[in-house]
């Protein structure tokens, strides 16, 4: 199959029909063979109803899945990831801002330049200043964190060979990093396009001013599970070694310093228990112990741990 598309949706009744013509249109007239997966995230709304008659009227090019609950775009994401068949697969968000014309031209970055993933630039981006300004802070950090020159890493419109979706493992809220985690499995070839960014046209956002502090906060994490993520004993063991080596270091240095008093002048002008430096030495040595046992705990669940991926599937067409 040369395309799947994925859609996650939350409350988008509105928007939905108008999105998935559009869809259909522009794929018909440029594929093959296509396929269209969108993931209804908990709706509380008519969205399950409204997929279930787009798919009466699409039949096999159309296809969704109904979660029990709202978990996030990361765990929709995820499970239409894993039901595509696409050489190709594209990612939409559901509230019409972007622009399926963008299809074509995304398409043939991956195909025709061999990138790994594109993802799509809204520089000219429709929305108030209080979405778009802690967005370009928050993309110029994230930018200099990775060291992948993205301006938009949290777009909803990327395209991606199909090889990468289908080895991300995504949960919590790491669909923001996709191109951070893909660069990190090593798939280097990420490029970007400008694409077109429409006004809201139903609804209103699902996300808030807060959705930028846990992004800092998601960043950190991410940070650190792709660097220690499947080895944690080499970040905990490591800190603990070195907590452990100075405590042990100085508490050695304050017995030796009595013992060399003692031979020297017969008298000791202070014990070792009456010293700051002894208590400061004893609690490096408690916290490398302490680091040492938190990689080793970390590394047991790392072996034991069965599935981060515990959404529940309600519905399927």
């Amino acid at each position: 199959m040369q395309l799947s598309v994925v859609i996650p949706a939350y409350n988008e009744a509105e928007s939905l029909p108008e999105l998935i013509e559009w869809v259909m249109r522009v794929c018909s007239q440029n594929f093959g063979s296509f396929e269209v997966w969108v993931v209804d995230d908990g709706s509380t709304d008519a969205t399950w109803e409204v997929l279930q008659r787009l798919h009466q009227r699409y039949g096999d090019y159309l296809h969704a899945l109904r979660f029990a609950r709202n978990y996030g775009k990361s765990a929709a994401l995820y499970a239409g990831f894993q039901h595509t068949q696409g050489e190709v697969v594209l990612t939409l968000d559901a509230d019409l801002q972007d622009s399926p014309d963008e299809i074509p031209a995304l398409y043939a970055m991956i195909k025709d330049q061999q990138y790994d993933l594109v993802s799509g630039w809204k520089k000219h981006r429709q929305d108030p200043p209080s979405k778009t300004l802690p967005s370009r802070l928050f993309n110029y950090v994230v930018r200099i964190f990775t060291g992948i020159p993205l301006h938009d890493f949290n777009s909803g419109i990327k395209a991606y060979r199909g090889v990468v979706v289908r080895s991300l493992d995504l949960y919590g809220e790491m669909h923001r990093y996709i191109p951070y985690l893909a660069h990190s499995m090593g798939f280097r070839r990420i490029g970007e396009r400008v694409v077109v960014h429409y006004p809201r046209k139903y609804g209103r956002t699902k996300f808030g001013i807060e959705r930028f502090l846990y992004g800092f906060l998601d960043l950190l994490t991410v940070s650190f599970l792709v660097r220690f993520g499947r080895r944690p004993m080499h970040f905990f063991g490591g800190w603990g070694v070195l907590a452990f080596t100075a405590g042990l270091v100085i508490v050695l240095w304050l017995i030796s310093d009595k013992l060399y008093q003692l031979r020297t002048y017969g008298v000791v002008r202070r014990e070792v228990v009456q010293q700051p430096l002894f208590y400061l030495g004893l609690t490096a040595l408690l916290m490398g112990t302490q680091f040492f046992l938190t990689g080793f705990l970390g590394e047991l669940l790392v072996r034991l741990s069965s599935t981060k991926h515990n959404y529940l599937i309600v519905g399927k067409v």
